[in-house]
C-alpha cells in the first residue's frame, strides 16, 4: 500500500525537526575570542570552496530544472543577489566574502589555492549531485532549506523577522565576533550587511517552495532523505574542520 501523503503542516514539522539538529559544538569556539587567525583561515578556506564561491551557480542549476513560475522568481531573485549584489551593495556575495577576508588580513589567493579536506569534498560532491537532480524540489531543499538554513529556522518560521533598519544592521555589525574579537574594520563587513538587509522573509520563501510543491509522498520522502543526508555530511564536514583546527569538544 502506498504511503499517505503528509499534510503540509506534518511535512514542515519533519523538515524543522531535522533542522533543529543543525548545530555544531565547534561553532561557538570558531566564533569565540580564543580562535586564532590561522584556525579562522582554515575554516573559511573550506567554507569558500565547498559552497560560498559557487553558491549562485548551484542555485542556477536548480532554476534550470524549470520549476513553477513563482519558484523560478524566488530562485532568480536569490541568484541575482548572490551573483551581483543587485539588491544590496552591487557586488556578488563571493566578492563580499573575499572583502571580509581581506579585512582579516587574508589575500583571496589563499582561498583559491586551498585543498578541501576529505569530508569537505564529500559534502561538496553531494551538493553537486542533488542540484543536478531532475526533481528541482530536491535541489531546492538541499540549498534553500538546508545550506541556507540553521537551527534558528523554527523560530524564524514561527516569528518571521521584519526588515532591519540601517541602525539595527549597524548595531548587528558592531556585535559581530569578527569585529569584537579580531578587530576587523567595519568597512569590510558588507557581506554581513547584505545578509541582514535582504534576508527578512527568506526562510519562509525557502520552506514555502519546498513544502508546497513536494506534492506526493514519494517527493516528500525524497526531500526528507536529502535533508537528513545533508545533515550527516555537514556534521562530518564540521567535525573535520574542528579536528584540523585542533579544537577540543567541551
Amino acid at each position: 500500500m502506498a504511503q499517505k501523503r503528509l499534510t503540509r503542516a506534518q511535512f514542515l514539522e519533519r523538515l524543522l525537526s531535522i533542522m533543529d539538529r543543525k548545530h555544531h559544538w565547534a561553532w561557538p569556539i570558531i566564533m569565540g575570542p580564543g580562535i586564532t587567525k590561522a584556525q579562522l583561515k582554515l575554516h573559511y578556506q573550506q567554507e569558500y570552496l565547498v559552497y560560498v564561491r559557487d553558491f549562485p551557480v548551484l542555485l542556477a542549476r536548480v532554476h534550470g530544472q524549470n520549476p513553477p513560475p513563482d519558484v523560478r522568481r524566488m530562485l532568480a531573485e536569490n541568484i541575482y543577489e548572490e551573483d551581483t549584489g543587485g539588491l544590496s551593495f552591487g557586488r556578488s556575495h563571493p566578492e563580499l566574502f573575499n572583502e571580509m577576508m581581506r579585512g582579516l588580513g587574508f589575500d583571496s589567493r589563499v582561498f583559491l589555492r586551498a585543498t578541501l579536506l576529505p569530508a569537505s569534498l564529500r559534502y561538496r560532491r553531494w551538493l553537486e549531485k542533488v542540484t543536478a537532480s531532475r526533481d528541482w524540489v530536491v535541489g531546492a531543499a538541499a540549498l534553500a532549506v538546508f545550506v541556507e538554513g540553521s537551527i534558528k529556522d523554527r523560530q524564524e518560521i514561527q516569528e518571521p523577522s521584519k526588515p532591519k533598519t540601517e541602525a539595527e544592521i549597524e548595531a548587528y555589525i558592531d556585535a559581530h565576533p569578527l569585529i569584537r574579537h579580531h578587530k576587523i574594520e567595519r568597512e569590510h563587513m558588507d557581506l554581513i550587511r547584505a545578509h541582514q538587509k535582504v534576508e527578512a522573509g527568506h526562510r519562509q520563501d525557502a520552506y514555502t517552495m519546498v513544502v508546497n510543491y513536494a506534492e506526493t509522498r514519494s517527493q516528500q520522502n525524497a526531500v526528507l532523505a536529502c535533508v537528513r543526508q545533508g545533515l550527516t555530511l555537514w556534521t562530518a564536514y564540521r567535525d573535520s574542520i574542528a579536528k584540523a583546527c585542533k579544537l577540543t569538544k567541551p
